[in-house]
């Protein structure tokens, strides 16, 4: 049996052994458009590569995917994060788990990880075929023919696993053969506040913040970092994900408000201040930060609500209080656009997840046909779990194209 993976990234190289591994008879081919295997791998999470997230739940797992949650909630019974792990160090990777639940190699090294993959495709017998970019694939009488710029490759069945696409023109060839396509929009971004002067504070973190997108629901938590462009970190970037849709309709222009005291209600505020003015009155209010926040974030917003930083505590009126409260909790900041991260780009939408079967990755479109990771409409949270998604639909898609004859729909 042929089998031919499009795409030598995370997903694909994970279908690839999962393939070959459920058949060692068959005859496995990476197709990568590029002239590096698994480069997304070797730049994420700052070279560090956050393989999965330790959380072993698969529904709270599946919880993380703006897109994806009911489909992957399936998957994770077959291959979860725990699964992921034992994978890993089963072939000698040493991990490590963060407190925020995020795991990555020991060596804090995504080589670790691209060695690792690499030496299983030797071990395996994969052939691995670079700078290889697809331009159509046809269904024939016996399976499929693949047009590469240069060349042409028969399988009998194929696996795409091209990742994220930032614009429709990268699907239309999967269109082609009759696949529905969920228009593709940037996932996880940063925010540009180019009127905004806390961009001065450029490099400050609060650690636990709570950010939503003013007139919606929709919420980020975690740690917030200033950048020079705006505003940035988990919390933010956990909000693009979530209002991936409603930010492009925006153009990426809104309002957000800013909790920088995480989840604290006015009410308790108001008596952590009381609480202040009567044991401290006397101290002048940028000397005695009382909040978990960077002084300098706590002088800029004394002096955003115009209260002089020579006042004392007990001499705050009631006006200004209210008003200090309120930015405390309710921070409001114009976005004007976004900023993503060419190389580690996420993209909300693909191949219409309707069109797949969750129990082997075919497509019910085109059987023989398979598909795994981000070319789907798929995508998480920043974590480790765009990732984890990789390895799950990989392991089921490379499993299922292996088996023969053909799965029935």
């Amino acid at each position: 049996m042929k089998i031919i993976v499009i795409g030598g990234g995370a997903a694909g190289f994970f279908a690839a052994i999962s393939a070959k591994e459920h058949n060692p008879e068959a005859e496995v081919t990476i197709l990568e458009k590029t002239s590096k295997f698994l480069g997304k791998v070797k730049i994420s999470g700052g070279g560090r590569c956050n393989v999965t997230n330790a959380t072993f739940n698969s529904r709270l797992l599946s919880e993380n995917y703006p897109r994806g949650e009911k489909f992957l909630r399936k998957a994770f019974e077959v291959f979860n994060a725990s699964s992921m792990v034992e994978w890993l160090e089963t072939r000698g990777v040493a991990l490590k788990t963060y407190h925020d639940n995020c795991i990555f190699p020991l060596s804090n090294d995504s080589q670790t990880i691209i060695d690792c993959f690499m030496s299983e495709a030797r071990r395996l017998h994969i052939n691995l075929h670079s700078s290889q970019s697809v331009e159509e694939i046809k269904p024939t009488a016996k399976g499929f023919r693949i047009h590469c710029r240069d060349t042409e490759y028969d399988a009998d069945r194929v696996i795409v696993t091209t990742g994220g696409q930032p614009k429709m023109s990268g699907l239309h060839w999967l269109a082609d053969i009759g696949h529905e396509i969920i228009p593709p929009v940037p996932s996880l971004f940063t925010f540009n506040m180019p009127q905004e002067p806390i961009r001065d504070l450029m490099g400050i973190v609060v650690e636990k913040a709570r950010v939503r997108i003013e007139g919606q629901k929709l919420l980020g938590q975690g740690p917030l970092l200033v950048t020079h462009w705006g505003m940035s970190g988990p919390a933010i970037l956990q909000l693009s994900a979530w209002g991936a849709r409603i930010l492009a309709e925006k153009e990426y222009r809104c309002a957000i408000l800013v909790n920088w005291l995480d989840e604290i209600k006015e009410e308790e505020l108001r008596a952590q201040i009381s609480q202040v003015m009567k044991e401290h009155g006397a101290k002048m209010m940028a000397n005695l930060n009382p909040f978990a926040m960077p002084n300098r974030l706590w002088v800029y917003l004394l002096e955003k609500n115009e209260i002089k930083t020579s006042l004392r505590w007990n001499e705050l009126g009631g006006k200004a209080l209210n008003k200090l409260i309120n930015t405390l909790i309710n921070d409001r900041y114009v976005v004007q656009g976004k900023t993503t991260f060419k190389e580690e780009f996420v993209t909300a939408g693909g191949v219409d997840l309707q069109d797949i079967s969750v129990q082997t990755m075919e497509s019910k479109k085109c059987p023989g046909l398979f598909f795994a990771g981000e070319v789907m409409d798929i995508d998480g949270i920043t974590g480790g779990f765009n990732f984890q998604a990789a390895w799950t639909t990989g392991f089921i898609a490379g499993k299922s194209a292996a088996s023969s004859p053909a799965s029935p729909e």
